[in-house]
């Protein structure tokens, strides 16, 4: 993990975080078999919507960071949002993978010539995705803080 960080500083890890996730919600809608784009299928809105999540979870911890703030009780919601997404990410770098095992299950006048090097594409965007996510999280502990849940609740005034 040490190597990574220090190939990508917490900038880059949110940055690269962002143009991944953008590049992943427009290829979602591409279908490796035909080579078209779907926008009226339902199941292809569910990734953009998730994502949505991702990428507040990531500009709260940029303020977090820009801010010097301490970690709080939403951004620990959003993280452990991010780790069920997180499952989700894992799920469709599977489905991806299935689908480019099944390139020799039918005729190759079917399938598209650039099935092969688009699927491989979105195989390490997803792969890339996992990677920066949980080096955005290593960053979170690092730079905002742990989650302290025996003093979440010492800086609020009850009385107010």
């Amino acid at each position: 993990m040490n190597f990574i960080k220090r190939i990508l500083s917490w900038k880059r890890t949110v940055f690269f975080s962002v143009v991944i996730l953008i590049l992943l919600n427009i290829l979602n809608f591409y279908g490796l078999y035909t080579n078209k784009f779907y926008f009226l299928k339902i199941d292809n809105y569910i990734f953009p919507l998730l994502s949505i999540i991702h990428f507040a979870f990531l500009y709260i911890l940029w303020h977090k960071i820009m801010e010097d703030e301490l970690s709080d009780p939403p951004m620990r919601k959003l993280e452990y949002i991010l780790y069920v997404i997180s499952l989700v990410y894992v799920y469709k770098l599977v489905e991806t993978m299935s689908i480019l095992l099944s390139y020799n299950d039918f005729d190759h006048q079917l399938i598209p010539t650039i099935f092969i090097p688009m699927g491989c594409i979105i195989f390490t965007l997803y792969i890339l995705l996992l990677l920066v996510t949980y080096v955005a999280i290593a960053y979170r502990k690092e730079i905002v803080g742990p989650y302290l849940f025996d003093d979440m609740n010492q800086h609020v005034d009850h009385w107010k």
